[in-house]
């Protein structure tokens, strides 16, 4: 008797199932992403999907939203030419975020204005001309000039690194605040607060560290990050401010700025001046998507 047998094909309901809703180019172009972390189509478009109830709930987890594994999960199935969404370097994540959420809830998005002891009123903001922005003008400078004889190539930090530093401002917090309400003794409380703010420090270092990858010198060049690594923990302090205020300088230009706009009737009337309003953008991971 022959042995009836399923073989499994196409889903027929594959047609009904998510369509990618719109497509982004990166800030980056896919420069600063490690090898094999993305799929760049040949035109630069990414196709991005809207998210799934799963997506949802995995987004009410506090836990995964405090280590980042939600916002890691949600991008890679939103965005399946990402591979590894902790490689993201961080001039893409604000792009990838608002692509996500346009694919999700649409273009607009209520921003809530603070208006003192007034009447609070929302704003409307179109994300699609807040990302158009942001592809357009962010900008990355890799080259540090230290001097004459000394460069060094830096890229953007990874979404891993921004998150490891959250996690550890948050525990050092954490620790003050115990620390402080606690019968501790005063030794105990001072090593507390030593051992965190080491930590603290230590990872501070460590991404200012882990943002060379390359460094040209008059005796020589290298982009092994063992040597890089060992250059940089044992270089005069003046190199190492060069560096990490190059970074800091980096951020500033590439962070979203404020919105400049007129009152609306309804602020007038909330009783906003009859003048230029800053509106305040900031597209926070953990609260971004509730």
């Amino acid at each position: 008797m022959a042995v009836q047998t399923n073989i499994r094909g196409v889903n027929p309901l594959a047609g009904l199932m998510r369509q990618p809703k719109i497509y982004i180019k990166l800030p980056s172009g896919g420069q600063y992403w490690p090898q094999g972390s993305i799929v760049i189509p040949e035109n630069g478009d990414l196709p991005v999907y809207s998210m799934t109830a799963k997506d949802e709930l995995l987004l009410k987890i506090p836990d995964a939203l405090m280590n980042g594994q939600a916002i890691v999960e949600v991008i890679q199935n939103c965005i399946p030419s990402i591979k590894n969404g902790w490689a993201i370097p961080n001039i893409d994540l604000d792009v990838i975020l608002i692509a996500i959420r346009i694919a999700t809830y649409g273009e607009k998005m209520k921003v809530p204005l603070d208006n003192k002891n007034l009447l609070d009123v929302d704003y409307e903001v179109d994300l699609r001309n807040i990302m158009a922005d942001l592809v357009g003008q962010i900008n990355w400078d890799p080259v540090v000039p230290v001097n004459a004889d000394l460069t060094i190539f830096v890229k953007p930090i990874t979404y891993k690194l921004i998150t490891d530093g959250a996690m550890q401002s948050f525990e050092t917090q954490k620790i003050i605040q115990i620390a402080n309400n606690s019968d501790l003794e005063e030794k105990e409380k001072v090593k507390m607060f030593k051992e965190s703010f080491d930590k603290l420090n230590l990872l501070s270092i460590g991404i200012v560290n882990n943002s060379v990858y390359e460094i040209q010198s008059s005796q020589g060049s290298t982009k092994d990050p063992a040597y890089i690594k060992e250059f940089m923990e044992n270089v005069d302090k003046g190199v190492f401010d060069a560096v990490k205020a190059h970074l800091e300088k980096m951020k500033d230009q590439n962070t979203i700025k404020p919105l400049q706009i007129q009152p609306t009737a309804a602020m007038l009337a909330a009783g906003y001046a009859d003048e230029i309003i800053e509106v305040p953008l900031v597209f926070d991971a953990s609260t971004f998507f509730v």
